[in-house]
């Protein structure tokens, strides 16, 4: 399988057509949303980005860590780890991104960033050991797409913050 699997861009048949209608509820929920309505400024297309990159790379690092486990892969233990501590990462922060009405701009900015440190970490873990597994593989390309969300987002919210 392709490392391109995880990508919105090219995913595998049959899959898009789900993706395609998870996505479009986000965004018809996001945009009925009288919460996200009254957030003046907010790229809601750099919010949706990163709930579904949160939710994608929280698949891909569940799936990574349960392929170590079912495959008995000795010596995987930092790598599984680092990949479920990933999946709750993104989980936590999926869900934050889907409550506007309690941002704390700073919180979020916290989290935003933890995230994407814990993203990079696990892509680096599982780049080592994408030879031996394609999950590993295309776990690492997923956690390194949502790194790149959060940082947009971070980017994104930055205008919103009040100057110090």
């Amino acid at each position: 399988m392709d490392a391109t699997v995880i990508s919105r861009q090219r995913p595998t048949p049959g899959f898009r057509s789900g993706m395609t209608e998870m996505m479009s509820m986000t965004a018809q929920m996001m945009d009925s949303s009288m919460a996200m309505k009254s957030m003046s400024g907010l790229d809601r297309a750099a919010m949706q980005d990163l709930i579904e990159c949160c939710s994608a790379c929280e698949q891909a690092c569940t799936v990574c860590a349960d392929d170590m486990m079912a495959m008995g892969m000795t010596g995987m233990s930092k790598c599984m780890s680092m990949c479920l501590d990933c999946a709750d990462m993104t989980h936590t922060m999926m869900r934050m991104m889907l409550r506007p009405s309690g941002y704390d701009m700073t919180v979020m900015m916290a989290q935003m960033d933890a995230c994407m440190k814990m993203c990079l970490a696990c892509a680096d873990e599982c780049m080592m050991h994408a030879d031996m597994s394609e999950e590993c593989k295309m776990c690492a390309e997923a956690c390194r797409q949502c790194a790149a969300a959060c940082e947009r987002m971070m980017s994104a919210m930055k205008s919103m913050m009040p100057m110090a």
